[in-house]
């Protein structure tokens, strides 16, 4: 058996269930690592003759002897270094994919101080795996709630794929997805108890490019959807990379409370933060919170994939 992870799963039940995304990234990565590798070797192996080259190639511009073997050194070197460069990248994209996924998703539901109370939380660009929507459904589970988590996700083919891990976790009955885009949430205000969303608000708006004002803008749709949907006095939990600071100044905007930024985390290989707030306690007009969550799951149910036909239909394709 593997290494546990601390939940009483080892890294090959994980790796099971939830698979590499990305694969091809990693494998592009490695080949170039490999291929700068063999080079930087052919270099200390061959570098009388590489020296020699670089001579005849420098001798027409009149440069110093020496300076051609310096060179040649530097080149050398700068491969070498490009190698272990490559390797690093490659290593911390493997962590980030699955390690660390698992383990921010972890630590995002560990942000929540009680689960016993959540009926209803919603994950924001759960499909795919699922890592932190299974987190948070165990989370339920364990505490013996009647809660329920909903995840939401651009696409639908992606969603049997969740809960086909959803199954393999145990956590089936907790969990339920469907499709609809971050920034228009296909649900009434002030509806969940909890939102939570793990490495996905970046990517919203990316078809304007990523430093682009237009993507800029779409993200804080996002954000503000998130706020939407959150019940008065409810917690929202974000994992994201390099954009933090602009949702912290949005969450500020917007009057959230109790504002909180985590430490700095190296995920793929740039800065990624948790922040966590909360939604100002105010009297909700209209329906009561109540029913607005009677609402929000009924049309969760409706709309929805419904739970027990994703598992006949897993049962059925296995």
């Amino acid at each position: 058996m593997g290494k546990s992870t601390g939940n009483g799963k080892d890294w090959a039940q994980i790796y099971s269930i939830y698979g590499m995304e990305q694969w091809q990234t990693l494998i592009i990565l490695l080949c170039q690592a490999i291929l700068f590798s063999v080079m930087s070797v052919l270099y200390l192996i061959y570098f009388d003759r590489i020296c020699v080259s670089f001579e005849r190639l420098l001798s027409a511009a009149a440069v110093p002897r020496g300076s051609a073997r310096f060179a040649a050194g530097l080149t050398g070197s700068a491969t070498a270094l490009l190698a272990l460069c490559l390797f690093f990248a490659a290593a911390n994209f493997f962590y980030s994919a699955l390690p660390l996924h698992h383990r921010m998703a972890h630590r995002i539901v560990a942000a929540v101080s009680d689960w016993s109370s959540v009926r209803l939380a919603l994950d924001l660009g759960c499909c795919g795996r699922g890592i932190l929507l299974n987190a948070v459904a165990s989370r339920l589970k364990k505490e013996g709630s009647s809660g329920r988590v909903v995840g939401i996700d651009r696409h639908r083919r992606t969603t049997l794929a969740t809960l086909r891990a959803a199954v393999a976790e145990g956590v089936a009955e907790y969990v339920t997805c469907r499709e609809g885009d971050a920034r228009r949430l296909p649900f009434p205000d002030n509806c969940f108890d909890v939102v939570v969303s793990g490495a996905f608000v970046h990517t919203v708006g990316k078809e304007h490019g990523v430093k682009t004002a237009e993507a800029a803008a779409e993200r804080m749709r996002a954000v503000a959807e998130m706020v939407r949907v959150l019940k008065p006095g409810g917690m929202g939990v974000v994992w994201d990379l390099v954009h933090v600071p602009e949702y912290v100044a949005r969450l500020h905007e917007m009057k959230m409370e109790d504002v909180r930024v985590s430490e700095r985390v190296t995920a793929f290989m740039v800065s990624s933060h948790i922040v966590t707030f909360r939604k100002p306690s105010h009297h909700v007009q209209g329906l009561a919170a109540d029913e607005f969550q009677l609402s929000a799951w009924t049309e969760v149910v409706r709309e929805g994939f419904d739970m027990m036909e994703c598992n006949l239909l897993f049962v059925g394709e296995s």
